[in-house]
């Protein structure tokens, strides 16, 4: 029996393409992982009033509102959900932020509740408030497409920075606090944990 290379083809091409899409995929996760935000696109809300938030309250966790945004300084709005390994992989950066003294608020994403709660039970919870956007309303809102996000919003309501990816230490040295710098804003700085990379 001949080989008939014309019904071989589609397999070899679609071979192909699935090892092609394959490397990309891992480069993007080890991209990530490494505080490199692969995905950039440009974001819609920076240099603009941060848009309203209308979020339901996490069982007794105190709710966030849109005035939590203004008047605190420079602060930080992270969208996570417990369904998303890299917001676990983020969560001991914030909780340093947090601990340091910069102002920390989070966005639940479409989580389910006893899901979300099981999370901070684990890893601790360091958000001053939290609100769950259950149907990703707000989430449409603010431009958010992939977890975590993260938004760096001014004393006035102004968004000065908009991350995607997960705010690792390494993160916030090459890409966070430089772009924080160059709009003339800087973090509370956290301890030097003496880790590599992380």
């Amino acid at each position: 029996m001949k080989l008939n290379w014309l019904m071989v083809l589609p397999v070899l091409l679609t071979l192909g393409f699935f090892a092609i899409a394959g490397a990309q995929l891992m480069t993007n996760r080890d991209n990530l992982q490494q505080g490199v935000d692969s995905t950039a696109l440009p974001s819609t809300q920076e240099g603009r009033i941060a848009p309203d938030l209308a979020l339901e309250q996490l069982a007794d966790t105190p709710l966030l509102t849109r005035a939590d945004l203004q008047g605190n300084g420079l602060v930080i709005l992270n969208f996570w959900a417990s369904w998303c390994p890299p917001c676990r992989a983020e969560h001991p950066t914030l909780t340093d932020l947090a601990e340091a003294g910069n102002p920390l608020f989070g966005v639940n994403y479409r989580d389910r509740v006893d899901q979300a709660l099981s999370f901070l039970d684990e890893l601790g919870n360091p958000y001053d408030r939290i609100g769950r956007d259950d149907a990703a309303r707000n989430g449409r809102d603010w431009g958010v497409i992939a977890m975590p996000e993260t938004f760096f919003i001014n004393n006035d309501g102004v968004v000065v920075h908009h991350f995607r990816g997960p705010v690792t230490r390494r993160a916030l040295d090459s890409q966070i606090i430089p772009a924080l710098a160059a709009a003339g804003y800087e973090l509370i700085p956290i301890p030097d944990s003496g880790a590599p990379g992380g």
